[in-house]
C-alpha cells in the first residue's frame, strides 16, 4: 500500500518562470524575428526591382542590390537559368525563404532553452 506522500515515490518538480526571464526571451525573440524578416524583405524588394527592370545606376537600387548580396546566404549563383529575372527569383527567393525558416527555428530554440518547462521524472512502476 502506498501513501499519498510516500518518500520512495518520485515527485514532480515544477520550475517557476520568472517575469524577468520571460521578458528577456521575448525581447531576444522579437529581435531575431525582426532581423530575419528584414533580411527576407530586402531580398524580396531586390526580386521586385529586377523584375521591374529598375535602373541599376539608381542609388536605391544599388543599395538594395548591395544589401541583398550581403544577406543572400551564398546562394547568389546556386541556380543559373538563362535570364537574370529567373536567376534572381530562384536564388534570392530561396534565400528569403531560408531566412524565414532560420528565424522560426532560432526563436523556437531560444524559447525552449530560455523558458524550460516543468521537469518531470518518468519512471516505471514495478510489476507486482
Amino acid at each position: 500500500m502506498t501513501y499519498l506522500n510516500d518518500p520512495r515515490e518520485p515527485q514532480e518538480e515544477i520550475v517557476e518562470r520568472t517575469p524577468a526571464r520571460i521578458r528577456v526571451v521575448r525581447v531576444v525573440n522579437a529581435v531575431v524575428h525582426a532581423v530575419c524578416w528584414i533580411f527576407a524583405l530586402v531580398l524580396l524588394v531586390h526580386i521586385l526591382l529586377v523584375f521591374g527592370e529598375a535602373n541599376p545606376a539608381n542609388g536605391f537600387a544599388r543599395l538594395i542590390d548591395q544589401w541583398s548580396r550581403g544577406v543572400s546566404l551564398g546562394l547568389r549563383n546556386l541556380f543559373t537559368p538563362e535570364g537574370p529575372k529567373l536567376r534572381t527569383l530562384f536564388n534570392d527567393g530561396l534565400a528569403a525563404l531560408l531566412w524565414l525558416i532560420i528565424g522560426g527555428v532560432v526563436t523556437d530554440l531560444v524559447s525552449r532553452i530560455g523558458l524550460p518547462g516543468p521537469k518531470r521524472v518518468w519512471y516505471r512502476r514495478p510489476l507486482s
